[in-house]
């Protein structure tokens, strides 16, 4: 066991500090980024306030194609922040922000930020008032991979096609190809709702259920302006 023991420690002293190994792959393309924020209850007003003023200056930056802000639908203290960069170099240039400093006073817990490419996304349509948004973290091992991006993509075609449907995007997690975001504006709650009873979307969750390597994460946000 020691022998083992020390073969280990050989193996990672001989590995460079600062290895690039876990550093994912530069995006070609647009980068999509999903940032979910949660802040203490007593501080929603003063946390939203200030991820209002972070999306509107971030809008201004060079490379942006969408900032957009919404709340979580009985949860509102959580929020998510979904942008498009034109690029990576766009995007980097942005990441130097210091909004993790600025929440610090006000979180919950340290933001989650994730960066796709884009898989399937369609038209970009904007955020409407009284639009149902919903975010879902698919994540299926790794061997699974393959078999579930066709799934995704059919499942976005087909949802596109849907009355009341306004975006329906799939990203693909850039340091993590395994995981997925899948971004859906509806036009109200009724839509969504027949999204969900949907031949195609029962489906889909038939055949993801046997691969799926954690449960299904399904949120409903609203916009905020």
């Amino acid at each position: 066991m020691q022998r083992y023991l020390r073969l280990i420690l050989t193996i990672m002293a001989l590995i460079p500090a600062g290895s690039n190994a876990q550093t994912p792959p530069a995006i070609e393309g647009p980068v999509y980024v999903a940032t979910y924020v949660e802040v203490a209850p007593s501080a929603v007003d003063e946390g939203a306030a200030l991820l209002q003023r972070y999306r509107d200056a971030s809008r201004k930056d060079a490379g942006n194609l969408r900032m957009e802000l919404v709340q979580e639908l009985g949860r509102p203290s959580r929020f998510a922040v979904l942008a498009i960069w034109a690029d990576q170099k766009a995007f980097e240039l942005h990441a130097k922000t210091a909004l993790r400093d600025k929440l610090k006073a006000v979180q919950a817990a340290p933001y989650d930020e994730r960066v796709h490419s884009g898989l399937s996304v369609g038209a970009r349509e904007a955020l409407r008032r009284g639009s149902v948004v919903v975010l879902t973290h698919v994540d299926v091992p790794g061997p699974f991979k393959d078999a579930t991006v066709p799934l995704l993509q059919l499942l976005a075609e087909a949802s596109r096609r849907e009355a009341g449907n306004q975006r329906y995007e799939v990203q693909q997690q850039a340091n993590r190809p395994n995981h997925f975001t899948v971004v859906e504006l509806w036009a109200d709650r009724k839509a969504y709702d027949a999204h969900v009873m949907a031949g195609h979307t029962r489906q889909f969750r038939d055949k993801l259920g046997p691969m799926s390597g954690a449960l299904y994460d399904e949120r409903l946000y609203q916009p905020l302006e």
